[in-house]
């Protein structure tokens, strides 16, 4: 999937840590920080659940290889992948600006 102005992909800007834990360069856009925050919340909604790659995967709609690059920062939801997978488990993942506003919280 394209990137918005050449943005790397989220996983690209970490500098420490082990994503998506990890703590991101100074000049990171705006676009890692909601990747990160976006595979936290999606790591922690299938533990929460239970429900592995493959199995979310069926009940959404989306490949198991799909769901695990958005879990390491190899690419970003587009909107229907988000919406599906939202769907599929219940819960809200696009952490929206708190994911900007809250970098420094990492």
């Amino acid at each position: 999937m394209p990137r918005s102005n050449n943005d790397q992909l989220p996983a690209a800007y970490v500098v420490s840590g082990s994503w998506p834990r990890a703590q991101l360069r100074a000049d990171a856009p705006v676009s890692a920080y909601y990747g990160q925050v976006f595979a936290r919340n999606l790591a922690q909604a299938m533990t929460d659940s239970g429900i592995g790659l493959r199995a979310l995967g069926e009940q959404a709609g989306v490949s198991h290889a799909t769901i695990s690059r958005l879990l390491r920062g190899m690419v970003l939801p587009d909107l229907g992948t988000l919406a599906r997978l939202e769907a599929a488990l219940g819960v809200g993942l696009w952490p929206g600006l708190a994911a900007w506003t809250n970098r420094d919280l990492v």
